[in-house]
């Protein structure tokens, strides 16, 4: 065996055999990080575009929630792209994208370029990056699919920590204002899409395409074939079909609004809501950043206790700690109580998006996902939009934020009723759904020996 070999169907590190599925997995956390940062990062961008161009704080808040529904709608188009052309041809797609939105972001001037550049364009490219990506991280691992969920999630978590403190040293580089705020997006725009393009060269759309098997699958598991388009658009269409039959389809779209539109009030007032309570501003910031800092950890843990206990008794416990937490809210004044709560919140938090990839898996085997996760990120998006709008106008129609909080509370515990409806993750929804498939889009064992492993 050689020492170094970095050809993906037998890659040697230091004499050690590694699957490929663990490279597919860094390369996407990479891409995550890099097309999700700056839309993490809101909470620096939204003070900076108000005082650059004398836009309000409602109006450059509207950008952001315009962002998420976007996203969200074109969840089940992304999923659909990357099931029907391929997650390489759609990723390509989604790093132009992502340039193109975040160049021309940089020439704006007017609040509808924000709303159209920022909005559409560049949460088109994240979608992108969020729905067929994931889906087709998981068709490589048949075992140890927690492990490398985990390691993708918690990358979107990392990536505020890196976009923060690089957009703040542009803008302060470029002598702040609205030159540095239009360097903030040209330099990382075009740094991160030359990026994303590169490692796009290093991903493959699914085991069989290098000749592999999954990560974990028995050895004398037949190699299946390298799914062509025309076949992919009929598997993609009777697999959909008969998963929208299921109650956990719809279960799961509800399920991602409640938690979304929940830890969105959260993640969008939590300064504010300290700040009202007599904490610095500095102090309220830190409650933040720990909070993001949890959420990255569970990000990366909750996967793998998915993977190995059921998704649904994972997600039930993330869903009741985005509930459990906020009845301290009503009552904290000092900064550590903000910090208790940014730890438990965070865990919860964090760990409550992260589980969704396996639960599908859990429940429909190896099909083509991507649409069907899709669909469950449109839930999310519009859950992100409607919790911090309808958030901050309580805020503005009470005076304070009792009823933000308690709307907060009621949706994500609506959440953990919906998750106690769903059925066991102990057995697949739809183990026959091939049957349905005409003859000739049957999946049949592909040219490769056991020698290609």
């Amino acid at each position: 065996m050689a020492y170094f070999s970095l050809k993906p169907s037998n890659l040697v590190i230091a004499g050690r055999p590694v699957h490929y599925a663990w490279a597919i997995v860094t390369v996407a956390a990479i891409m995550r990080l890099f097309s999700s940062s700056f839309r993490s990062s809101s909470s620096i961008l939204i003070p900076r575009l108000v005082d650059s161009f004398g836009w309000s704080y409602g109006a450059v808040g509207l950008g952001f929630s315009i962002q998420w529904v976007v996203s969200g709608l074109f969840g089940p188009t992304a999923g659909w792209m990357g099931d029907r052309y391929g997650v390489r041809w759609t990723m390509t797609l989604g790093a132009l994208l992502f340039i193109v939105g975040m160049v021309l972001t940089g020439f704006m001037r007017e609040l509808w370029q924000f709303y159209l550049f920022f909005g559409v364009i560049l949460s088109a490219a994240m979608g992108i990056f969020q729905v067929p990506l994931t889906a087709a991280v998981t068709l490589w691992f048949r075992k140890h699919l927690g492990t490398g969920m985990g390691l993708l999630q918690s990358s979107q978590g990392i990536g505020p920590l890196i976009a923060v403190p690089v957009m703040l040293f542009v803008i302060h580089l470029f002598g702040g204002g609205v030159t540095g705020l239009r360097a903030a997006f040209w330099i990382p725009g075009l740094a991160g899409g030359a990026i994303l393009l590169m490692m796009i060269r290093f991903f493959y759309n699914e085991p069989a395409q290098i000749g592999l098997r999954p990560f974990g699958a028995p050895d004398d598991e037949p190699i299946k074939a390298v799914q062509t388009r025309d076949v992919a658009k009929v598997r993609t269409k009777v697999f959909l079909k008969q998963a929208q039959h299921t109650s956990a389809f719809w279960n799961l779209i509800g399920i991602h609004f409640w938690g979304c539109a929940g830890h969105a009030i959260i993640l969008v007032y939590l300064v504010a809501i300290a700040e009202d309570q007599g904490v610095s501003s500095g102090l309220a910031a830190g409650a933040f950043v720990t909070m993001s800092v949890t959420s990255t950890i569970t990000r990366f843990g909750v996967p793998i206790i998915a993977d190995r206990m059921g998704s649904k008794p994972a997600m039930a416990g993330c869903f009741f700690l985005q509930v459990a937490p906020i009845f301290l809210l009503f009552f904290a004044h000092d900064p550590w109580q903000f910090y208790l709560f940014a730890v438990l919140f965070g865990i919860g938090f964090g760990g409550e998006m992260s589980a969704f990839p396996i639960i599908n898996r859990q429940y429909y085997g190896s099909g083509p996902i991507g649409t069907t996760y899709g669909y469950q990120m449109m839930g999310a998006g519009i859950g992100m939009a409607t919790g911090a709008l309808i958030g901050g106008q309580l805020r503005d129609w009470t005076g304070n934020f009792d009823a933000t909080m308690g709307l907060s509370l009621v949706l994500s515990l609506t959440g953990v009723v919906s998750i106690m409806l769903l059925p066991t993750t102990k057995k697949e929804l739809l183990p026959d759904w091939e049957e349905q498939l005409p003859q000739e889009t049957l999946i049949a064992p592909a040219p490769f020996t056991a020698g290609n492993d």
